[in-house]
């Protein structure tokens, strides 16, 4: 242990709720290894060759509370210190970059974190936890050959990687812990984790002996090796946890290969691993699909995306319908065409557009509430971000919950109230609608709005638990609006008005046609 190097970074939890790095909540300064904040570069000289070790810290500033602490940030500043240690390490063998973030969870300026560490082997992270298990392997291949290597987390998981360079070859193997022997095939390595970008994959083609690493808590008794399923030998220990086989690399310098070794130990434990190789430059294997997109992604992006385009076609609907002259009903009154006849109702009658534009372009421009975003520090959340003792931490997550806003409660409650004016259209009061004989038709969607209002309501009380008092009270978008929509469901099925009649002929007109 006195020869162990520690290297620790933060996580999103480290800086969960952290009002700034002075505070004595920043336990990560007191208890980590490094016990320093930001990223650095730690070189290991060995006498064949520098290794460089660089932490990418992409955590927030001041640290705010869930759910706004998921996604990582880095600004400029940050971008050209990370800039620098990458020069810094030009003159190593390799260098390995290692974060909490993935990069495909982490906000940065152009031209992109993955850019600035293209230079690396392999880029190091956790963060998604196997996605709950989902996703027990998460690797892929930067556009610029950078390998990321998301590992599962300790805490539950137990999970925990061992890497090795041999010849400077880059192999590893992600292990759960307290499952032995420990095994890790050094040469020939992984075809999927080779890149000629990076190592000098020649060598396996020049190397004499098959190489692996194994390691038990009792001594190995045996490491045998077989190659496309055709028994090769017993490797024999060099020194530490070292095997070697010699082996002829020309006779599999075609096509692919599949390496097994099997490795048992003096208790009777057993295990085997294997992967394909290749001695042939022109011949690449794919990552997962799912794996690289969920790796390869910009998340964030894809939220602003996806967020502006719900608000930009909600808009355009309304819009259009109250801009759009009287509306003939043609054809026999089916979905379509009393969807659109409601919308054109909704659209005319001003206290019901103008709620729904207003709650539309608020959820987009208006400050969502004003609480305590991080211990002992008021902040404002927008759309687009969180405003907080002095500093902007950019829309990440906001955006996430932004879609959920509209999704779960602005665009059904426009719905709900196209739907009830239909009602009132038909001749109906709150009363008569309930009696008309179609509850199987009716009390789905009452189910479903009471659901959707619930939802509200929790989400009020989430603020209130996570952001304080004054976060409740302050919330524009949460509680003024879970307070407001009975009294716009009351003016609904209550309010007369010129036009609302005006359509009520209109439509009873076209159904006796």
């Amino acid at each position: 242990m006195e020869k162990t190097k520690w290297l620790d970074i933060k996580g999103n939890h480290d800086a969960f709720n952290i009002p700034s790095l002075e505070s004595v909540e920043n336990y990560y300064r007191k208890h980590s290894a490094v016990r320093r904040d930001g990223s650095f570069h730690y070189v290991h000289s060995t006498p064949f060759g520098n290794y460089s070790f660089i932490s990418l810290d992409a955590t927030p500033n001041p640290g705010p509370k869930r759910p706004f602490n998921f996604f990582g940030i880095l600004d400029e500043k940050r971008m050209q210190e990370l800039s620098l240690l990458a020069k810094e390490s030009s003159r190593s063998n390799h260098s390995i970059w290692f974060g909490h973030y993935t990069t495909s969870t982490i906000l940065s300026p152009s031209p992109g974190i993955r850019s600035i560490m293209s230079s690396a082997t392999a880029y190091l992270c956790g963060h998604l936890h196997t996605l709950g298990g989902l996703m027990p392997v998460l690797h892929t291949r930067h556009f610029q050959g950078t390998l990321e290597l998301e590992v599962g987390d300790w805490k539950h998981n137990r999970r925990y990687r061992i890497f090795a360079f041999d010849h400077d070859l880059f192999s590893f193997a992600d292990l759960i812990f307290g499952e032995w022997p420990v095994v890790l095939i050094t040469n020939p390595k992984s075809l999927l984790y080779s890149c000629a970008k990076h190592e000098p994959l020649e060598r396996v083609l020049h190397s004499t002996h098959i190489r692996v690493l194994a390691f038990s808590l009792s001594s190995i008794t045996s490491v045998t090796v077989k190659i496309d399923g055709v028994h090769l030998g017993q490797a024999i220990h060099l020194s530490g946890p070292i095997f070697t086989l010699r082996w002829n690399p020309r006779n599999y310098n075609n096509r692919t290969h599949n390496i097994e070794v099997i490795v048992q130990d003096s208790d009777g434990r057993r295990k085997s691993v294997h992967h394909i190789f290749s001695l042939q430059e022109d011949i690449h294997l794919r990552f997962d699909p799912l794996a690289s997109f969920i790796l390869l992604t910009d998340h964030c992006m894809v939220a602003r995306v996806l967020f502006v385009m719900t608000v930009l076609i909600q808009l355009s609907i309304l819009i259009t319908f109250r801009h759009q002259g009287c509306l003939e009903l043609k054809g026999p009154p089916g979905f379509i065409n009393l969807t659109s006849f409601s919308l054109h109702v909704l659209s005319k009658i001003n206290i019901f557009y103008y709620s729904v534009l207003l709650l539309t372009l608020y959820t987009v421009l208006g400050p969502w509430f004003i609480g305590e975003i991080t211990k002992g520090k008021i902040g404002c959340c927008f759309s687009f971000g969180i405003f907080v003792d002095g500093h902007f931490l950019q829309g990440s997550v906001t955006f996430v919950v932004g879609i959920l806003q509209l999704a779960f409660f602005n665009i059904p409650l426009m719905a709900y109230l196209c739907w009830s004016l239909l009602q009132r259209c038909f001749g109906h009061n709150f009363r008569s609608h309930l009696r008309q004989g179609k509850r199987l038709k009716i009390i789905p969607v009452y189910l479903l709005m009471l659901l959707l209002y619930i939802w509200q309501i929790y989400s009020c009380y989430f603020l209130h638990m996570t952001f304080g008092t004054l976060a409740f009270f302050f919330s524009p978008l949460r509680t003024w609006m879970t307070l407001l929509t009975p009294v716009l469901i009351h003016c609904v099925w209550t309010r007369n008005s010129d036009k609302l009649g005006a359509f009520t002929v209109q439509l009873k007109s076209h159904l006796s046609s």
